[in-house]
């Protein structure tokens, strides 16, 4: 008989099919209705997950922020909840007037029902039996899972877009041109650093680059790839410190001004949705999905059955509190400054990040070992390369430190800037003025003619009090 038992089969195919970097969960027993089951149950499941995300916000920002909210409306705030929800329902629907119509209802659902499809491909677990049938814990899954990730996250920002055109008003336009411009530059950043993920596993199945993790996490081998996706997924949701495109402060909301009642919902549901997706796909690429090398290494079933679905409910919920955690305690940053993290710091980083992993990867192609200890000094010696270059000042700011230590004045007292010289209005630095406004030349205008009459009048004033000053003189002596 083969020494490779029929038993040892389940467990040995996945990581032969890793090996190739093939599919690693195996749909050969599925049927049509195991599908509609895995199906509902995602679709109810990231309902109930945003209904807790929305409490699970409100409670922790009121302890970040020191304020109570909405925790004093019934049992730990959770009437809060259903006073939300029918106010969306009950709310004035209204339509704007000059606005596309179609385009204008199709903006939301876009967003919304986009947001649903990630879910499709990330496992929630290994192989188990359900109703008699051996099944894996994964709607689907394909040899590219994760560009089918990237395209429906590329999509979705059609549903920001398309709603602030259609409305044919001046703000909506405003945020969802930032975001078009955002989304545009964290998707290279975020991009780069998935790639990384690719050359590490051999494989772009989800499933399969679970498995490439069973020793040890992407995130801890390559630290500066998670990080980087840490800070690009941020930037892809519009969230503080990066909710350019929502900015109360100067857009009203940006993209979602004209929006209400169930419309304004469809927006809100897609926003929290986003939030649970791309934690997901942080914890599947990056923090070993379903698999827990810790617990696994003094207890052999805590990767089988139906156990490591808590272990990945649980990472979801650990980076989805890093997003709360950081909408409560940064605060919004200047766009120019954003932009210049995004195109001048991170993807320059992604890049060379990539190809120091492309050399690792070449590496074990011609020597055949093992890489992740090679990654990990990599890793920690890039990390401080960054952290040396964070630290050095730049160019312009050595410079002005200099000019400032040798008590150089760098501008001029009471110089008129012209503010809009490089294209754009920028305001004035230290001892510069703007020039005057022309709603005051034309009060200044205005006013000259009366002062130049009142400017006589004194004048006349004046010369009759020294010619009777003179005159009493002379009638004196």
């Amino acid at each position: 008989m083969n020494p490779l038992s029929v038993s040892a089969i389940p467990a040995a195919l996945p990581a032969a099919l890793a090996a190739q970097g093939g599919v690693v969960a195996d749909f050969s027993d599925e049927t049509w209705w195991l599908t509609l089951i895995k199906a509902v149950f995602i679709i109810v499941f990231l309902i109930l997950s945003v209904i807790v995300a929305i409490w699970a916000e409100r409670r922790i920002l009121g302890r970040i922020q020191t304020r109570p909210g909405p925790n004093v409306n019934g049992p730990l705030g959770l009437p809060q909840l259903i006073a939300d929800a029918a106010k969306l329902i009950m709310k004035e629907d209204f339509w704007l007037k000059g606005a596309e119509k179609f385009i204008y209802v199709l903006g939301p659902v876009i967003a919304a029902f986009t947001a649903f499809m990630i879910y499709a491909v990330i496992p929630f677990g290994p192989q188990v039996s359900m109703f008699g049938h051996s099944t894996p814990l994964q709607l689907t899954d394909f040899p590219v899972a994760i560009l089918y990730v990237l395209a429906i996250t590329g999509f979705g920002v059609y549903g920001i877009i398309l709603g602030g055109w259609s409305t044919h008003s001046t703000y909506p336009l405003f945020g969802a041109v930032r975001s078009a411009a955002q989304v545009i530059s964290y998707e290279l950043s975020m991009s780069l650093s998935i790639l990384t993920v690719f050359l590490a596993s051999g494989t772009m199945s989800t499933s399969g680059i679970v498995a490439a993790q069973e020793r040890l996490w992407w995130g801890l081998a390559m630290i500066p790839s998670l990080l980087i996706y840490l800070v690009s997924m941020v930037g892809e949701l519009n969230r503080l410190p990066f909710d350019l495109p929502e900015g109360e402060g100067e857009l009203v909301a940006g993209h979602m001004v004209e929006y209400s009642s169930m419309k304004f919902a469809w927006y809100y549901l897609g926003e929290y949705l986003n939030m649970l997706n791309v934690s997901a796909v942080c914890t599947t690429l990056f923090l070993g999905g379903w698999r827990s090398f810790i617990l696994a290494s003094f207890w052999d079933g805590a990767n089988s059955g139906w156990w490591p679905m808590l272990w990945f409910l649980a990472k979801v919920w650990c980076v989805m509190f890093l997003l709360i955690w950081t909408r409560g305690t940064l605060v919004r940053i200047r766009y120019d400054h954003f932009m210049k993290l995004g195109w001048k710091f991170l993807i320059p980083v992604s890049l060379v990040w990539f190809v120091l992993v492309a050399i690792v990867q070449g590496y074990r192609a011609f020597s055949g070992g093992s890489t992740q200890g090679l990654l990990l000094v990599l890793a920690a010696i890039f990390l401080v390369a960054m952290i040396i270059l964070l630290v050095l000042p730049e160019g312009e700011e050595e410079e002005e430190a200099t000019t400032a230590a040798a008590g150089v004045d760098i501008t001029v007292p009471g110089e008129e800037l012209d503010a809009f010289a490089g294209g754009f209005p920028v305001p004035p630095l230290p001892g510069q003025q703007l020039p005057p406004s022309p709603r005051s030349r034309r009060a200044a205008q205005t006013a000259a003619p009366v002062r130049d009459a009142a400017s006589d009048l004194a004048i006349a004033g004046a010369t009759t009090t020294d010619s009777d000053v003179t005159v009493q003189e002379e009638t004196d002596d």
